[in-house]
């Protein structure tokens, strides 16, 4: 197999040029360009011999050359068609790649887990477009995709927001959801001069690893999730205005400040100040 060889500026201008590739904006398109930060990562993703790796956006090929250098087998997906011709090209060594030019938020995940991995969990490892990092990972989560771990680059402050606890600013619905299926952990703060183009802001890797069954018990899941978002849509509100509120829920002022206090909260209290075990607890009241 050979080594992987993009991932310094110059090959990768190189790529570029032959190709007289063009960024678009749209598809939030920003290479890596330093090979601390993907050796880095594919460390951090723990990837083996046995593994499938999912790869979302792989872009010039940098990073799916590394993990098909470590993987068994890897599935890359990219939206953008001008990428698929130098794909071919930079991948050409690696025999053990797929790639599929589709839109992620539109491929059946767990079909093709099925086919490449008899259904057994992959790992997601991937240098995300920031502005639908939230939707994918969400949809890889709530349509209980099997994987093992997520280890994706991801705008700073939304690294923050997934493994951050009650009281913090950051601390919000993605928080709650994240932590409900999986452990995060920052594994490495990236700068800005390791991508071309350089963004304008601040990235960070963060893992992600999934727990066998969700952080917390709760009888209606969809309930609880919806309360969440509740809770969160207008910060400011107390939590049982935040829920008399939201347009997706139906519960009578009275209900919603029973179950509160049936669940040892202050009427006063905020959304910010719960954890996910609390909300499991207000979910499971209500659900009653």
């Amino acid at each position: 197999m050979t080594e992987p060889y993009l991932g310094n500026p110059q090959e990768t201008i190189a790529v570029l040029q032959k190709y007289d590739f063009v960024f678009q904006k749209k598809f939030g398109q920003n290479f890596l360009i330093d090979t601390h930060v993907l050796d880095k990562i594919v460390r951090a993703a723990e990837i083996t011999k046995d593994d499938v790796v999912l790869e979302i956006g792989p872009g010039i090929g940098t990073l799916t050359q590394y993990l098909a250098y470590g993987a068994k087998e890897v599935i890359a997906v990219e939206i953008d068609k001008a990428l698929i011709p130098i794909l071919e090209d930079t991948l050409s060594a690696y025999d053990n790649v797929t790639i599929l030019n589709e839109d992620i938020l539109k491929v059946d995940i767990n079909r093709l887990v099925t086919e490449k991995n008899q259904g057994r969990p992959i790992k997601v490892v991937a240098n995300l477009p920031y502005y639908i990092t939230t939707p994918i990972i969400m949809n890889l989560f709530e349509n209980h995709v099997p994987v093992d771990s997520i280890t994706v680059m991801v705008q700073k402050e939304v690294a923050d927001r997934m493994q951050t606890g009650p009281g913090s600013k950051d601390y919000g619905a993605l928080s709650l959801a994240v932590q409900y299926y999986a452990e995060p952990y920052i594994v490495a703060n990236v700068p800005q001069n390791c991508f071309m183009p350089r963004p304008k802001i601040g990235s960070a890797v963060i893992r992600l690893k999934r727990y066998d069954r969700p952080a917390v018990e709760v009888k209606d899941e969809k309930l609880m999730f919806q309360l969440i978002r509740a809770s969160f849509n207008q910060r400011r509100k107390t939590l049982a205005n935040g829920i008399k509120n939201y347009s997706g829920l139906s519960f009578s002022k009275e209900t919603v400040e029973q179950a509160i206090e049936s669940c040892g909260f202050p009427l006063t209290v905020r959304g910010e100040a719960l954890t996910l075990e609390d909300f499991a607890k207000l979910a499971n009241a209500l659900a009653e």
